[in-house]
Protein backbone atom coordinates (compact mmCIF):
# COMPACT_ATOMS: atom_id res chain seq x y z
CA UNK A 1 0.00 0.00 0.00
CA UNK A 2 1.26 3.41 -0.80
CA UNK A 3 1.28 6.56 0.95
CA UNK A 4 -1.96 8.79 0.92
CA UNK A 5 -0.83 11.38 -1.41
CA UNK A 6 -2.79 14.04 1.28
CA UNK A 7 0.15 13.13 3.30
CA UNK A 8 2.85 14.88 1.51
CA UNK A 9 0.35 18.07 0.20
CA UNK A 10 -0.03 18.35 4.22
CA UNK A 11 3.76 18.50 4.68
CA UNK A 12 3.29 21.12 2.98
CA UNK A 13 1.04 23.09 4.53
CA UNK A 14 3.02 22.77 7.55
CA UNK A 15 6.08 24.43 5.81
CA UNK A 16 4.29 27.08 3.90
CA UNK A 17 1.04 28.09 6.58
CA UNK A 18 1.45 31.51 5.78
CA UNK A 19 1.71 31.26 2.23
CA UNK A 20 -1.06 31.81 -0.33
CA UNK A 21 -2.06 28.17 -2.01
CA UNK A 22 -4.58 29.12 -3.94
CA UNK A 23 -6.06 32.63 -5.09
CA UNK A 24 -8.37 33.62 -7.54
CA UNK A 25 -9.81 37.55 -8.57
CA UNK A 26 -12.05 37.59 -5.58
CA UNK A 27 -9.51 36.32 -3.02
CA UNK A 28 -7.22 33.83 -1.64
CA UNK A 29 -6.27 30.89 0.82
CA UNK A 30 -3.15 29.98 2.58
CA UNK A 31 -1.79 26.82 2.66
CA UNK A 32 -3.07 26.82 6.80
CA UNK A 33 -6.43 27.85 6.00
CA UNK A 34 -6.69 24.65 2.62
CA UNK A 35 -5.85 22.51 5.27
CA UNK A 36 -8.51 23.68 7.75
CA UNK A 37 -11.50 23.76 5.03
CA UNK A 38 -10.15 20.07 3.50
CA UNK A 39 -10.27 18.91 7.59
CA UNK A 40 -13.60 20.48 7.85
CA UNK A 41 -14.86 18.66 4.80
CA UNK A 42 -13.69 15.70 5.90
CA UNK A 43 -15.48 16.12 8.91
CA UNK A 44 -18.34 16.67 7.38
CA UNK A 45 -18.30 13.50 4.98
CA UNK A 46 -17.68 11.42 8.03
CA UNK A 47 -20.62 11.99 9.47
CA UNK A 48 -22.44 11.73 6.52
CA UNK A 49 -21.18 7.83 6.70
CA UNK A 50 -18.34 8.23 4.21
CA UNK A 51 -15.28 5.42 5.25
CA UNK A 52 -12.56 4.25 3.75
CA UNK A 53 -12.91 2.34 0.27
CA UNK A 54 -16.08 4.40 -0.81
CA UNK A 55 -16.50 6.08 -3.71
CA UNK A 56 -17.50 9.62 -3.86
CA UNK A 57 -18.52 11.52 -6.55
CA UNK A 58 -17.44 15.13 -6.59
CA UNK A 59 -19.31 17.51 -8.41
CA UNK A 60 -17.80 21.63 -8.11
CA UNK A 61 -16.52 24.35 -10.02
CA UNK A 62 -13.29 25.01 -10.38
CA UNK A 63 -12.97 26.80 -6.97
CA UNK A 64 -11.25 26.80 -3.64
CA UNK A 65 -14.84 23.97 -2.67
CA UNK A 66 -13.31 21.20 -5.34
CA UNK A 67 -9.97 21.06 -4.13
CA UNK A 68 -11.44 21.16 -0.09
CA UNK A 69 -13.54 18.35 -1.11
CA UNK A 70 -10.65 16.29 -3.00
CA UNK A 71 -8.45 16.16 -0.19
CA UNK A 72 -10.43 15.51 1.94
CA UNK A 73 -11.84 12.39 0.41
CA UNK A 74 -8.22 11.47 0.33
CA UNK A 75 -8.17 12.37 3.40
CA UNK A 76 -10.61 9.87 4.83
CA UNK A 77 -9.61 6.85 2.81
CA UNK A 78 -12.04 6.83 0.48
CA UNK A 79 -11.98 7.17 -3.77
CA UNK A 80 -12.77 10.63 -4.97
CA UNK A 81 -14.28 10.62 -8.47
CA UNK A 82 -14.62 14.25 -10.15
CA UNK A 83 -16.81 14.87 -12.08
CA UNK A 84 -18.12 18.02 -14.04
CA UNK A 85 -20.90 20.32 -13.15
CA UNK A 86 -21.43 20.99 -16.67
CA UNK A 87 -22.48 17.45 -17.08
CA UNK A 88 -25.97 17.01 -19.23
CA UNK A 89 -28.56 15.37 -17.18
CA UNK A 90 -28.15 12.39 -19.29
CA UNK A 91 -24.56 12.25 -18.86
CA UNK A 92 -24.83 12.55 -15.39
CA UNK A 93 -26.79 10.46 -14.35
CA UNK A 94 -25.22 7.50 -16.57
CA UNK A 95 -21.74 7.90 -14.65
CA UNK A 96 -23.23 8.42 -11.01
CA UNK A 97 -25.19 5.02 -12.17
CA UNK A 98 -22.59 3.08 -12.85
CA UNK A 99 -19.97 4.70 -9.89
CA UNK A 100 -22.68 4.07 -7.31
CA UNK A 101 -20.82 6.90 -5.03
CA UNK A 102 -21.84 6.73 -1.72
CA UNK A 103 -22.58 10.42 -1.39
CA UNK A 104 -22.23 13.35 -3.68
CA UNK A 105 -20.55 16.43 -2.69
CA UNK A 106 -21.78 19.64 -4.33
CA UNK A 107 -20.93 21.98 -1.42
CA UNK A 108 -18.30 22.29 1.25
CA UNK A 109 -18.77 23.50 5.23
CA UNK A 110 -17.18 26.53 5.54
CA UNK A 111 -16.06 25.76 9.18
CA UNK A 112 -12.36 24.59 9.20
CA UNK A 113 -11.59 21.42 11.15
CA UNK A 114 -8.55 19.06 12.01
CA UNK A 115 -9.19 15.93 10.98
CA UNK A 116 -6.84 12.69 10.79
CA UNK A 117 -5.80 11.60 7.56
CA UNK A 118 -5.84 7.63 6.61
CA UNK A 119 -2.13 6.55 6.37
CA UNK A 120 -2.23 4.01 3.85
CA UNK A 121 -5.55 3.59 1.98
CA UNK A 122 -6.20 0.34 0.47
CA UNK A 123 -8.58 1.68 -2.35
CA UNK A 124 -7.88 3.54 -5.12
CA UNK A 125 -7.23 7.33 -4.73
CA UNK A 126 -9.43 8.56 -8.22
CA UNK A 127 -11.85 7.28 -10.35
CA UNK A 128 -11.27 9.17 -13.33
CA UNK A 129 -14.06 9.41 -15.87
CA UNK A 130 -12.61 9.07 -20.35
CA UNK A 131 -14.01 11.71 -21.86
CA UNK A 132 -15.70 9.70 -24.18
CA UNK A 133 -14.29 11.73 -27.25
CA UNK A 134 -14.98 8.06 -29.50
CA UNK A 135 -17.01 5.82 -27.34
CA UNK A 136 -19.02 5.40 -23.98
CA UNK A 137 -16.92 6.92 -20.87
CA UNK A 138 -15.31 4.53 -18.82
CA UNK A 139 -13.94 4.80 -15.00
CA UNK A 140 -10.21 4.63 -14.69
CA UNK A 141 -9.42 3.60 -11.29
CA UNK A 142 -5.92 4.84 -10.30
CA UNK A 143 -4.05 4.26 -6.82
CA UNK A 144 -2.30 6.17 -4.62
CA UNK A 145 1.08 5.23 -5.87
CA UNK A 146 0.00 5.54 -9.57
CA UNK A 147 -1.15 9.21 -8.52
CA UNK A 148 1.66 9.87 -6.66
CA UNK A 149 4.24 9.12 -9.66
CA UNK A 150 2.03 11.05 -11.88
CA UNK A 151 2.52 14.41 -10.04
CA UNK A 152 5.51 13.77 -8.98
CA UNK A 153 6.40 13.19 -13.01
CA UNK A 154 4.22 16.67 -13.22
CA UNK A 155 5.86 18.42 -10.91
CA UNK A 156 9.88 17.19 -11.59
CA UNK A 157 10.87 16.97 -15.13
CA UNK A 158 7.90 17.68 -16.91
CA UNK A 159 7.54 21.24 -15.57
CA UNK A 160 10.56 21.74 -13.28
CA UNK A 161 8.10 23.31 -10.39
CA UNK A 162 9.18 25.35 -7.09
CA UNK A 163 7.54 26.86 -4.52
CA UNK A 164 7.72 30.49 -6.09
CA UNK A 165 5.35 29.41 -9.40
CA UNK A 166 2.21 30.24 -10.10
CA UNK A 167 0.03 27.87 -12.19
CA UNK A 168 -2.85 28.84 -14.05
CA UNK A 169 -6.01 26.60 -13.23
CA UNK A 170 -8.14 27.38 -16.11
CA UNK A 171 -8.91 23.60 -17.43
CA UNK A 172 -11.89 21.67 -16.17
CA UNK A 173 -10.09 20.02 -12.53
CA UNK A 174 -12.65 17.69 -12.66
CA UNK A 175 -10.65 16.08 -15.41
CA UNK A 176 -6.97 14.76 -15.79
CA UNK A 177 -5.19 17.30 -17.07
CA UNK A 178 -6.43 20.05 -14.99
CA UNK A 179 -6.79 18.07 -11.68
CA UNK A 180 -3.05 16.44 -11.64
CA UNK A 181 -0.62 19.30 -14.47
CA UNK A 182 -3.25 22.76 -13.18
CA UNK A 183 -3.74 21.59 -9.35
CA UNK A 184 -2.44 18.43 -7.64
CA UNK A 185 1.55 19.00 -9.13
CA UNK A 186 1.53 22.44 -8.18
CA UNK A 187 0.34 21.83 -4.72
CA UNK A 188 3.36 18.78 -4.62
CA UNK A 189 5.76 21.52 -5.24
CA UNK A 190 4.37 24.26 -2.69
CA UNK A 191 3.87 26.43 -5.73
CA UNK A 192 0.94 28.36 -5.50
CA UNK A 193 -2.60 27.59 -7.79
CA UNK A 194 -4.31 30.61 -9.52
CA UNK A 195 -8.09 29.16 -9.86
CA UNK A 196 -9.73 30.59 -13.34
CA UNK A 197 -13.40 29.16 -12.56
CA UNK A 198 -14.45 29.01 -16.20
CA UNK A 199 -12.00 29.65 -19.08
CA UNK A 200 -12.42 32.54 -21.60
CA UNK A 201 -9.22 34.23 -23.55
CA UNK A 202 -10.00 37.20 -21.16
CA UNK A 203 -10.76 35.64 -18.06
CA UNK A 204 -6.85 33.27 -18.66
CA UNK A 205 -5.08 36.39 -19.51
CA UNK A 206 -6.23 38.35 -17.05
CA UNK A 207 -5.50 35.87 -14.39
CA UNK A 208 -1.76 35.95 -15.96
CA UNK A 209 -1.02 39.42 -15.37
CA UNK A 210 -2.64 39.78 -12.88
CA UNK A 211 -1.27 37.23 -10.82
CA UNK A 212 1.90 36.90 -12.31
CA UNK A 213 1.54 33.04 -13.93
CA UNK A 214 4.47 31.40 -14.34
CA UNK A 215 3.45 28.34 -15.59
CA UNK A 216 0.32 27.94 -17.98
CA UNK A 217 -1.63 24.41 -18.75
CA UNK A 218 -4.00 24.35 -21.21
CA UNK A 219 -5.23 22.81 -24.53
CA UNK A 220 -4.69 23.71 -27.92
CA UNK A 221 -8.31 25.70 -28.54
CA UNK A 222 -7.08 27.56 -25.49
CA UNK A 223 -3.89 29.21 -26.81
CA UNK A 224 -5.40 29.22 -30.11
CA UNK A 225 -8.52 31.45 -28.70
CA UNK A 226 -6.00 33.41 -26.37
CA UNK A 227 -3.77 34.35 -29.66
CA UNK A 228 -7.07 35.31 -31.67
CA UNK A 229 -8.09 37.57 -28.54
CA UNK A 230 -8.07 41.24 -28.52
CA UNK A 231 -6.91 40.80 -24.55
CA UNK A 232 -3.67 39.35 -25.76
CA UNK A 233 -1.81 42.81 -26.71
CA UNK A 234 -2.59 44.53 -23.62
CA UNK A 235 -1.78 41.58 -21.24
CA UNK A 236 1.65 41.93 -19.51
CA UNK A 237 3.29 37.83 -19.87
CA UNK A 238 7.11 38.60 -18.46
CA UNK A 239 6.15 36.66 -15.59
CA UNK A 240 5.01 33.56 -18.02
CA UNK A 241 7.99 30.76 -18.40
CA UNK A 242 6.15 27.58 -20.22
CA UNK A 243 3.17 26.75 -20.95
CA UNK A 244 2.08 23.55 -21.56
CA UNK A 245 -0.25 21.23 -24.02
CA UNK A 246 -2.30 18.29 -23.28
CA UNK A 247 -5.77 16.53 -23.68
CA UNK A 248 -5.81 16.96 -27.50
CA UNK A 249 -2.61 17.27 -29.98
CA UNK A 250 -1.52 20.47 -30.29
CA UNK A 251 -0.46 20.95 -34.24
CA UNK A 252 3.46 22.36 -34.72
CA UNK A 253 1.83 25.59 -36.11
CA UNK A 254 0.12 26.74 -33.11
CA UNK A 255 3.04 26.27 -30.71
CA UNK A 256 5.21 27.99 -33.36
CA UNK A 257 2.46 30.75 -33.44
CA UNK A 258 2.37 31.20 -29.88
CA UNK A 259 5.93 30.95 -28.85
CA UNK A 260 6.40 33.85 -31.82
CA UNK A 261 3.92 36.15 -30.78
CA UNK A 262 4.45 35.43 -26.86
CA UNK A 263 7.86 34.56 -26.56
CA UNK A 264 6.85 31.81 -24.42
CA UNK A 265 7.83 27.83 -25.22
CA UNK A 266 4.56 25.17 -25.20
CA UNK A 267 5.74 21.85 -23.99
CA UNK A 268 3.97 19.46 -26.21
CA UNK A 269 2.96 16.14 -24.61
CA UNK A 270 0.42 12.79 -24.28
CA UNK A 271 -1.20 11.46 -22.37
CA UNK A 272 -4.28 10.12 -21.06
CA UNK A 273 -6.65 10.05 -18.41
CA UNK A 274 -5.33 6.42 -17.89
CA UNK A 275 -1.76 6.89 -17.70
CA UNK A 276 -1.32 10.84 -16.92
CA UNK A 277 1.41 12.38 -19.10
CA UNK A 278 3.94 9.39 -19.92
CA UNK A 279 5.70 11.13 -22.96
CA UNK A 280 6.84 14.92 -23.09
CA UNK A 281 9.02 17.73 -23.89
CA UNK A 282 10.36 18.63 -20.57
CA UNK A 283 11.40 22.16 -19.06
CA UNK A 284 15.33 21.47 -19.23
CA UNK A 285 15.22 20.25 -22.70
CA UNK A 286 15.18 22.92 -25.43
CA UNK A 287 14.99 20.04 -27.95
CA UNK A 288 12.04 20.71 -29.81
CA UNK A 289 10.81 18.14 -33.20
CA UNK A 290 7.57 19.60 -35.00
CA UNK A 291 6.24 15.60 -35.48
CA UNK A 292 6.95 14.95 -32.02
CA UNK A 293 5.03 15.05 -28.98
CA UNK A 294 8.46 13.95 -27.04
CA UNK A 295 10.46 11.53 -25.18
CA UNK A 296 9.56 8.92 -22.51
CA UNK A 297 9.35 10.39 -19.69
CA UNK A 298 11.85 9.21 -16.47
CA UNK A 299 10.35 5.84 -16.14
CA UNK A 300 8.32 4.89 -18.30
CA UNK A 301 9.01 2.58 -21.17
CA UNK A 302 7.82 2.07 -24.91
CA UNK A 303 7.51 -0.10 -27.17
CA UNK A 304 6.40 -0.28 -30.30
CA UNK A 305 4.82 -3.43 -31.91
CA UNK A 306 3.13 -5.27 -34.96
CA UNK A 307 -0.62 -6.96 -35.23
CA UNK A 308 1.39 -10.22 -33.90
CA UNK A 309 2.85 -8.16 -30.69
CA UNK A 310 6.45 -8.23 -32.35
CA UNK A 311 8.88 -5.21 -32.01
CA UNK A 312 8.82 -3.16 -35.01
CA UNK A 313 12.18 -2.05 -37.03
CA UNK A 314 13.14 1.51 -35.63
CA UNK A 315 11.32 4.29 -37.14
CA UNK A 316 8.54 1.81 -38.54
CA UNK A 317 4.90 2.72 -37.06
CA UNK A 318 3.20 0.20 -35.17
CA UNK A 319 0.92 -0.12 -31.94
CA UNK A 320 2.70 2.36 -29.11
CA UNK A 321 3.11 0.52 -25.83
CA UNK A 322 3.11 1.79 -22.51
CA UNK A 323 4.53 0.47 -19.18
CA UNK A 324 4.59 3.27 -16.18
CA UNK A 325 4.20 3.37 -12.65
CA UNK A 326 1.67 5.89 -13.12
CA UNK A 327 -1.31 3.64 -15.02
CA UNK A 328 -4.35 2.63 -13.73
CA UNK A 329 -5.39 -0.44 -11.90
CA UNK A 330 -8.31 -1.16 -14.34
CA UNK A 331 -11.64 0.25 -15.33
CA UNK A 332 -14.25 -0.11 -12.65
CA UNK A 333 -16.64 -2.86 -12.81
CA UNK A 334 -15.04 -3.62 -16.35
CA UNK A 335 -12.82 -6.72 -16.44
CA UNK A 336 -13.26 -7.06 -20.26
CA UNK A 337 -12.09 -3.47 -21.35
CA UNK A 338 -9.11 -3.84 -18.58
CA UNK A 339 -8.14 -7.05 -20.29
CA UNK A 340 -7.96 -5.38 -23.66
CA UNK A 341 -5.96 -2.54 -22.86
CA UNK A 342 -3.31 -4.27 -19.82
CA UNK A 343 -1.14 -6.99 -20.43
CA UNK A 344 2.11 -7.95 -18.59
CA UNK A 345 2.13 -4.38 -17.79
CA UNK A 346 1.89 -2.39 -20.41
CA UNK A 347 -1.33 -0.06 -21.67
CA UNK A 348 -1.80 -1.11 -24.81
CA UNK A 349 -2.44 2.86 -26.27
CA UNK A 350 -4.43 1.84 -30.09
CA UNK A 351 -2.32 4.57 -31.40
CA UNK A 352 -0.18 3.97 -34.44
CA UNK A 353 3.55 5.66 -33.39
CA UNK A 354 7.32 5.85 -35.07
CA UNK A 355 9.75 6.40 -32.54
CA UNK A 356 13.06 7.77 -33.96
CA UNK A 357 16.81 6.86 -32.56
CA UNK A 358 16.86 9.55 -29.83
CA UNK A 359 13.49 8.25 -28.86
CA UNK A 360 10.92 11.12 -29.69
CA UNK A 361 7.60 9.66 -30.73
CA UNK A 362 5.91 10.59 -33.41
CA UNK A 363 1.79 9.70 -33.23
CA UNK A 364 1.03 9.03 -37.12
CA UNK A 365 -2.69 7.66 -35.98
CA UNK A 366 -5.62 5.24 -34.52
CA UNK A 367 -5.60 1.89 -35.40
CA UNK A 368 -9.47 1.60 -34.79
CA UNK A 369 -9.46 5.27 -36.75
CA UNK A 370 -8.42 4.10 -40.21
CA UNK A 371 -10.31 4.93 -42.88
CA UNK A 372 -10.08 2.02 -45.67
CA UNK A 373 -10.94 3.33 -48.52
CA UNK A 374 -11.46 1.39 -51.76
CA UNK A 375 -8.77 -1.10 -50.31
CA UNK A 376 -6.21 1.57 -49.18
CA UNK A 377 -5.34 2.69 -45.62
CA UNK A 378 -5.89 6.78 -44.77
CA UNK A 379 -4.33 7.96 -41.71
CA UNK A 380 -6.64 10.75 -40.64
CA UNK A 381 -4.14 12.42 -39.04
CA UNK A 382 -2.31 12.81 -41.97
CA UNK A 383 -5.13 14.89 -44.04
CA UNK A 384 -5.87 16.76 -40.48
CA UNK A 385 -2.05 17.86 -40.90
CA UNK A 386 -2.78 19.53 -44.17
CA UNK A 387 -5.81 20.91 -43.60
CA UNK A 388 -4.22 22.66 -40.75
CA UNK A 389 -1.29 23.86 -43.01
CA UNK A 390 -4.31 26.28 -45.08
CA UNK A 391 -3.74 29.95 -43.73
CA UNK A 392 -6.98 29.85 -43.40
CA UNK A 393 -8.01 26.67 -41.30
CA UNK A 394 -8.29 27.11 -37.67
CA UNK A 395 -8.68 23.32 -36.71
CA UNK A 396 -9.67 20.26 -38.39
CA UNK A 397 -10.66 16.57 -37.78
CA UNK A 398 -11.30 14.03 -40.20
CA UNK A 399 -13.57 10.91 -39.90
CA UNK A 400 -14.57 7.56 -42.08
CA UNK A 401 -18.61 7.39 -43.39
CA UNK A 402 -19.88 4.68 -44.80
CA UNK A 403 -19.61 4.52 -49.03
CA UNK A 404 -21.65 1.85 -50.64
CA UNK A 405 -18.73 1.13 -53.43
CA UNK A 406 -15.33 2.03 -51.54
CA UNK A 407 -16.48 0.74 -48.08
CA UNK A 408 -15.24 4.08 -46.59
CA UNK A 409 -14.78 7.38 -47.78
CA UNK A 410 -12.84 10.36 -46.34
CA UNK A 411 -14.89 13.20 -44.48
CA UNK A 412 -13.13 16.64 -43.65
CA UNK A 413 -14.89 19.19 -41.11
CA UNK A 414 -12.78 22.44 -40.57
CA UNK A 415 -13.54 25.63 -38.75
CA UNK A 416 -11.55 28.90 -40.09
CA UNK A 417 -9.35 31.58 -38.87
CA UNK A 418 -10.74 34.78 -37.76
CA UNK A 419 -11.28 36.58 -40.93
CA UNK A 420 -10.82 34.23 -43.32
CA UNK A 421 -13.23 32.74 -46.71
CA UNK A 422 -12.15 29.44 -47.62
CA UNK A 423 -14.60 27.25 -49.13
CA UNK A 424 -14.92 23.45 -49.18
CA UNK A 425 -14.22 23.12 -52.53
CA UNK A 426 -10.95 25.47 -51.88
CA UNK A 427 -10.10 22.96 -49.29
CA UNK A 428 -10.87 19.90 -51.06
CA UNK A 429 -8.44 21.48 -54.07
CA UNK A 430 -5.63 22.12 -51.81
CA UNK A 431 -5.86 18.31 -50.28
CA UNK A 432 -5.57 17.24 -53.95
CA UNK A 433 -2.22 18.95 -54.24
CA UNK A 434 -0.39 17.90 -51.33
CA UNK A 435 -2.02 14.17 -50.93
CA UNK A 436 -1.97 11.12 -52.94
CA UNK A 437 -5.30 10.62 -54.99
CA UNK A 438 -6.99 7.56 -52.54
CA UNK A 439 -6.27 10.51 -49.55
CA UNK A 440 -7.99 13.67 -50.12
CA UNK A 441 -11.30 14.33 -48.85
CA UNK A 442 -13.71 14.28 -52.16
CA UNK A 443 -16.04 17.39 -49.85
CA UNK A 444 -14.88 19.07 -47.03
CA UNK A 445 -17.11 20.66 -44.43
CA UNK A 446 -16.83 23.87 -42.92
CA UNK A 447 -18.41 24.51 -39.76
CA UNK A 448 -18.53 27.64 -36.85
CA UNK A 449 -17.69 25.43 -34.17
CA UNK A 450 -16.83 21.41 -33.37
CA UNK A 451 -18.73 19.76 -31.29
CA UNK A 452 -16.15 18.90 -28.00
CA UNK A 453 -15.59 17.23 -24.68
CA UNK A 454 -15.17 19.53 -21.88
CA UNK A 455 -11.50 19.31 -22.06
CA UNK A 456 -11.47 20.50 -25.78
CA UNK A 457 -11.61 17.00 -27.34
CA UNK A 458 -13.50 16.88 -30.90
CA UNK A 459 -16.19 14.45 -30.62
CA UNK A 460 -15.30 12.69 -34.34
CA UNK A 461 -18.59 10.57 -32.99
CA UNK A 462 -20.84 13.66 -33.33
CA UNK A 463 -19.30 14.35 -37.07
CA UNK A 464 -20.39 11.71 -38.94
CA UNK A 465 -23.71 12.74 -39.33
CA UNK A 466 -22.29 16.52 -40.18
CA UNK A 467 -20.85 15.41 -43.37
CA UNK A 468 -21.17 17.20 -46.65
CA UNK A 469 -21.18 14.46 -49.62
CA UNK A 470 -19.90 16.01 -52.91
CA UNK A 471 -23.07 15.75 -55.01
CA UNK A 472 -25.00 17.64 -52.29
Amino acid sequence: MAENVVAVLEANARRHAARPALVWNAGAVTWAELAGLAGGCARDLASRGVRPGDRVAVMLPNDRRFVAAVLAVLKLGATAAPLNPLLGPEDRDAILGHLRPVCVVDDVPAAPASWPTVDRPDAPALVLYTSGSTGRPKGAALSHAALGFGIRSWAGPVMALTGNDRVLAALPLAHSFGLNGALLAPLLAGATVVLVERFSPEAALGAVGRHHVTVLPGVATMFRRMLDSPALAATDLTSLRIALSGAAPCPWELARDWQRRTGVRILRGYGMTELFRPISYLAGDPRDLPESVGRAVPGVDLAVVDDMDRAVEPREAGELLIRTPAALDGYLDDPDATRAVLRDGWFRTGDLAVVDAGGFVTIVGRKRDLILRGGYSVVPQEVERVLASHPDVGEAAVVGVPHAELGEEVAAFVTLRDGATATGDELVAFCREHLAAYKYPRAVTVLTEFPRTATGKILKTDLASLARTPDR
